[in-house]
């Protein structure tokens, strides 16, 4: 089996060698992204990877269709850039990955502390020798409630996590998780805005959660409340998270993501202007703190989504199935 990997970053070039010997596959790869343009480079190829920046939209289905490629797989676990359904018509079959939930969950904290203890602020100061206290004051998070929306994985591993710092713990979700019942106590997701000193945001990005981070709901946070998100942009509507970041409604933000960071994050852009107004405004507020969507860049996350993505190729073309299958 011949697999043609996009968008291969310098540091899963080892991990890919070693999974394509593992498996035994052969393997080309590209730091390109998938496109009408760059396709010509999977010809011959019966399989397709690529991160996240790749559109796996109908004219590159099409593509796949006409070149006899029969299996693709992204090497992220969220999947908003594939047009599922247009492959199930053309019989493609598409997987994502998984990931050790251990990365994010720690990152969410580092950023609930660093949010806490106003780093961003503490930093930039040290920056020009200004090493004064006044202003710079935290808060513990011992004595905080935080509020975690979604209990999947990532979710779980932060309230276990958090136990450590001895914390009230607020739980929401759709579909509740009988083994965080004794670490977290569920409640409406009303009663953890309204109760939560801390806010983080672990679900996936649905048409129901879309933008559930809003004018009305923030209106029910506490004042001062913490906002981190390390899971989607697209749950927040920034123009109204900017809003509320003006009316001071909230202490800190801590966000890893943001929405339209497509072409933004994970790229050099240091002589450029950024396109996303949004973005270039929100950053620069002193109690807000952002990073280019990294929080699930680990040495383990990383080989893990490299192994994943040969071996769910593999497994569909030699046996049929992949338990990483999207249907």
């Amino acid at each position: 089996m011949k697999i043609a990997a996009f968008e291969v970053r310098k540091d899963e070039i080892k991990d890919f060698k070693k999974a394509a010997e593992k498996y035994n596959v052969e393997l080309i790869f590209t730091g390109k992204p998938l496109s009408v343009e760059t396709f010509d480079f999977a010809e011959g190829c019966g399989a397709v990877t690529s991160l996240g920046h790749s559109r796996i939209d109908r004219v590159i289905l099409n593509l796949m269709r006409d070149a006899g490629i029969r299996f693709y797989c992204t090497r992220t676990v969220g999947y908003n850039h594939i047009n599922l359904e247009y492959a199930r018509e053309l019989g493609i079959r598409i997987c994502n990955v998984s990931y050790p939930p251990n990365g994010v969950a720690e990152y969410t904290v580092m950023l609930m502390l660093m949010s806490l203890r106003k780093y961003k602020q503490a930093m930039f100061r040290g920056n020009v020798n200004d090493y004064s206290l006044e202003g710079l004051e935290g808060r513990e998070l011992r004595n905080m409630t935080v509020g975690v929306v979604g209990t999947g994985r990532i979710g779980r591993t932060v309230i276990e996590i958090l136990q450590g710092f001895g914390c009230r713990i607020l739980a929401y979700d759709a579909y509740p998780n009988g083994s965080v019942a004794d670490m977290a106590k569920y409640v409406e997701l009303d009663t953890l805005y309204a109760e939560s000193d801390v806010i983080t945001l672990h679900t996936p990005l649905l048409e129901s959660t879309y933008h559930m981070i809003n004018r009305e709901s923030i209106a029910k946070m506490k004042d001062g409340v913490v906002l981190i998100n390390c899971a989607r942009g697209s749950l927040m509507d920034v123009s109204d998270v900017i809003d509320g970041i003006e009316k001071q409604k909230f202490g800190a933000l801590g966000l890893d993501v943001i929405e339209h960071e497509d072409g933004i994050y994970h790229v050099n852009h240091t002589v450029d202007i950024i396109s996303n107004r949004d973005m270039a405004y929100i950053r620069q507020f002193p109690h807000v703190t952002m990073t280019q969507h990294m929080a699930f860049y680990t040495e383990e996350a990383v080989r893990s989504m490299v192994y994943g993505a040969v071996k769910n190729l593999r497994d569909l073309n030699k046996t049929g199935s992949s338990a990483f299958e999207l249907f």
